[in-house]
């Protein structure tokens, strides 16, 4: 049995790829969707044309996991794509917001997917892929996002050095940087703060995000970023020195 699994399948940009494998891959069997709201993953079986297992589980629990690695080792799938979508941001300065929510991000955007990673990756066989989903905030730090920008340089880095392990094993991996997005996590992020306008005028539809995501995977290519602004910004990072980069955020922000 060849199977897709999601994480954070409930909302945003894993609700969309599993719309999109749905529609993309008809060889795919079954599609795992895991996330901690089962009547949000209820609502999406209905959408999707293709069987899917619904795991309500949160993947901050250890115990959680271990049910989805227990449902592996029973059904021993083959295991076509991985995508890890699952996580969270809070807009606010180091030591305002909450510590829980602190921790919560590091667990949940890193540990977590290296987690579900590491349980997954022995039922891949040969022209399976891995999406990671990153962001372009891990392209250098971000003041008052400061913590979820380092979750993602650690997922960026995680993502290409893993590329570099499974090229021999043909299981390609690729890490999804894209910039502000139209989907529920700003509902959360905004919670304990205000992404800034230029942000704001960023923002991106995630079934195009998701459907470029698709195509570089497809392509073997180790990071993926959507739109000519966001791809000038990863080139920008490149070539200035950070501490310039700041300075102009810290203008734009005032």
């Amino acid at each position: 049995m060849k199977i897709a699994v999601v994480t954070g399948a409930s909302s945003g940009m894993g609700r969309e790829a599993a719309i999109q494998i749905a529609g993309r891959f008809p060889k795919i069997d079954e599609i795992w969707l895991i996330a901690r709201r089962m009547d949000r993953l209820d609502e999406l079986e209905q959408q999707l044309d293709v069987p899917v297992r619904k795991f309500e589980a949160d993947l901050l629990k250890t115990e959680d996991r271990d049910m989805i690695k227990l449902a592996l080792a029973r059904k021993k799938p083959e295991v076509k794509l991985l995508i890890n979508a699952a996580g969270f941001g809070k807009i606010g300065r180091v030591g305002s917001l909450k510590l829980s929510d602190e921790t919560a991000m590091v667990r949940l955007n890193c540990e977590a997917l290296c987690a579900v990673t590491h349980m997954v990756l022995p039922y891949m066989p040969k022209n399976s892929r891995i999406m990671q989903f990153a962001s372009s905030a891990a392209f250098l730090p971000q003041p008052k996002f400061a913590i979820y920008a380092a979750t993602k340089a650690f997922v960026l880095s995680y993502s290409r050095a893993l590329a570099c392990e499974l090229r021999k094993k043909r299981i390609y991996v690729t890490a999804v940087c894209p910039g502000p997005v139209k989907t529920e996590f700003f509902d959360i992020a905004e919670t304990t703060g205000k992404i800034p306008l230029y942000k704001r005028l960023a923002m991106a539809d995630p079934v195009k995000v998701v459907s470029l995501a698709f195509r570089d995977s497809m392509c073997g290519r180790p990071v993926s970023v959507y739109g000519p602004v966001m791809k000038a910004f990863f080139l920008l990072c490149k070539l200035l020195p950070h501490g310039l980069i700041l300075k102009i955020m810290e203008i734009l922000q005032r």
